[in-house]
């Protein structure tokens, strides 16, 4: 996998974390607001984000190996280069969407809500959080939100070749996010605003389909 793609996958990240600071911007605050003011907030707001990510890996490489093997399985001639072709269009997709110029993607968020009725009930579980450690797997379980945005980016990670490069894409697209999540409750409102700005939004998105075409044009004229 090219260097590139997993510098895209983080930049991706970056761009959507004003859209996860809305969507669990308010959870990971609960994280830090729930200590007491002696207690240290920034191992709780790191494990949390930990266990998110984690779930995003996990995600990753399920999304990648499952598609990768059905591809293997059918024998579809140049599998491998078909797959780069699908992933360089979904990055043209999700950057679309982040810059708000087609939001055709945002219909992949309904697809995880019947399995978020069976998880979210976990959450309530694992409240009050008595450690930093017990933050992560609440994390965890907060990673499988159903959330436009990360459900897009698994949608790339699926087309990425393998479980390990879909798991890659993955952690790449949440080590995009953290910076946000981790400023969630101090200086997050003047971030949003950045991040959320459309013209920084556009401008940045519009590299991203710059990239996506240029591969896609190169694994074309591999075909």
């Amino acid at each position: 996998m090219p260097i590139s793609d997993l510098v895209a996958a983080f930049m991706v990240g970056i761009l959507g974390a004003g859209h996860c600071m809305s969507m669990c911007g308010g959870v990971a605050a609960a994280v830090s607001f729930g200590t007491s003011n002696s207690q240290n907030k920034l191992p709780y707001l790191l494990f949390y984000n930990g266990g998110r990510l984690l779930s995003y890996g996990i995600i990753g490489a399920i999304g990648g190996g499952l598609v990768s093997g059905i591809v293997g399985v059918s024998q579809v001639s140049q599998s491998l280069i078909w797959l780069r072709l699908a992933a360089a269009i979904m990055m043209i997709l999700l950057a679309l969407y982040i810059g708000q110029f087609w939001n055709g993607l945002s219909y992949v968020e309904r697809l995880g809500k019947g399995l978020w009725r069976h998880i979210s009930p976990l959450t309530s579980k694992l409240l009050p959080l008595k450690s930093p450690f017990a933050a992560l797997p609440f994390g965890m379980v907060w990673g499988w939100l159903p959330c436009g945005l990360v459900y897009s980016a698994l949608s790339w990670a699926a087309v990425s070749g393998n479980a390990f490069h879909g798991l890659l894409i993955m952690l790449a697209f949440g080590l995009g996010t953290l910076p946000a999540m981790l400023f969630v409750g101090t200086s997050a409102e003047s971030l949003k605003k950045l991040l959320n700005n459309m013209i920084f939004r556009k401008f940045s998105s519009l590299i991203l389909i710059m990239y996506g075409i240029v591969t896609a044009y190169s694994v074309y004229n591999q075909l």
